[in-house]
């Protein structure tokens, strides 16, 4: 299997290229942004979407910030490139990648004292978190690897593939590296409401790369878990606090039915996706449009006036998690998470290789 490069910087119309997640299955289309305006649409909109690839995003965003701004001062340069790294980071309040990239190439940007300088150090610190993530996504492929069976078949929810990163995945990249390895891995993935990002990204991918993947409805996984006919859920986040991950709404319900089961429960994360200062309770759950819900294409399947809730995330407490797999190794609940992020390798507070 290829990496699939899914987000990157394009030198020549200076601006960030990007399949448009929006479109798939039935249109590949690679977009291009060279806008923060256009960018931040495109965030909200999901056509970027994935914890990861809005960190990468979010640090492509900067730079874009960067090599667009008018600023004739480095002063009003600065106050220009502060302003639009706000913008982005707070496009979207849930997911932590996003802010991470951004605040990691705007630290980046301070250290300069030259507007051209600051517009070179932007770019180059942009494509080192993309480099990373995508190597990131391959140490935590191995890691998880070696946690399923030779033959098993494995539950995930929303897409945590390469098209949430920069490449290869998380909780997809895990499965790839099975696969790899020779391990004969089937995959069930749910639709994921209310976008069905798991019909529509997850199914694609896995399909390109021949790997065998099933799509039921969200509300099928627990059935199929009493029928034993899963192994092991295995999913991405997109912020893990110290005591809840947070992913795309229905995950909580999984892990419930999982732990009822006795079957694994798995996320796959980098560290780049922890937060250390908050606890659930701080966390704003993202809440989307009522559209989301109630309409498809130009029919309207909710009658007018019947309000809808969209939350978009839901937390599961970290008691129902089996195992975190990270670049650095898994991790198993409960854990400290500040001498986890503090830590460049496997220590003893629960990490292990």
């Amino acid at each position: 299997m290829k990496d699939t490069l899914t987000l990157w910087w394009d030198e020549d119309e200076e601006g960030i290229r990007y399949i448009d997640q929006t479109k798939l299955p039935g249109e590949f289309s690679v977009a291009l942004c060279t806008t923060i305006d256009r960018l931040i649409t495109a965030i909200q909109r999901l056509e970027i979407r994935g914890a990861p690839a809005l960190g990468v995003a979010g640090g492509y965003g900067v730079a874009l910030a960067a090599a667009t701004s008018t600023g004739t001062s480095f002063k009003e340069f600065l106050h220009d490139v502060k302003g639009k790294a706000e913008r982005i980071r707070t496009s979207r309040p849930t997911a932590v990648n996003l802010g991470w990239g951004v605040e990691r190439v705007l630290a980046r940007v301070l250290e300069e004292t030259d507007i051209e300088e600051a517009r070179t150090a932007a770019l180059s610190e942009a494509r080192k978190i993309a480099d990373e993530d995508t190597r990131c996504c391959h140490a935590i492929g191995d890691c998880g690897a070696a946690l399923l069976p030779d033959k098993c078949t494995i539950l995930t929810h929303c897409n945590a593939g390469a098209l949430a990163c920069s490449s290869w995945g998380t909780a997809l990249g895990v499965i790839r590296s099975a696969v790899e390895r020779g391990k004969e891995v089937k995959v069930i993935a749910c639709e994921t409401r209310p976008l069905l990002q798991g019909a529509r990204l997850t199914a694609w991918e896995l399909a390109r790369d021949g790997i065998d993947v099933t799509i039921i409805g969200d509300s099928m996984a627990a059935h199929m878990m009493r029928t034993t006919q899963i192994n092991a859920v295995m999913v991405g986040a997109d912020r893990i606090t110290g005591d809840a991950v947070f992913n795309k709404i229905g995950t909580y319900m999984h892990a419930v039915c999982a732990r009822h089961h006795c079957i694994p429960f798995y996320v796959a994360a980098p560290l780049s996706t922890f937060d250390a200062i908050h606890k659930e309770r701080e966390v704003t759950i993202e809440e989307r449009g009522r559209d989301e819900l109630a309409v498809l294409g130009d029919r309207t399947l909710i009658p007018d006036g019947v309000p809808v809730r969209n939350y978009a995330f839901d937390a599961t407490p970290m008691e129902l998690v089996s195992a975190i797999i990270t670049e650095h190794g898994i991790v198993r609940p409960p854990f400290a998470i500040n001498a986890l992020l503090s830590h460049a390798g496997p220590k003893d507070n629960g990490c292990l290789k």
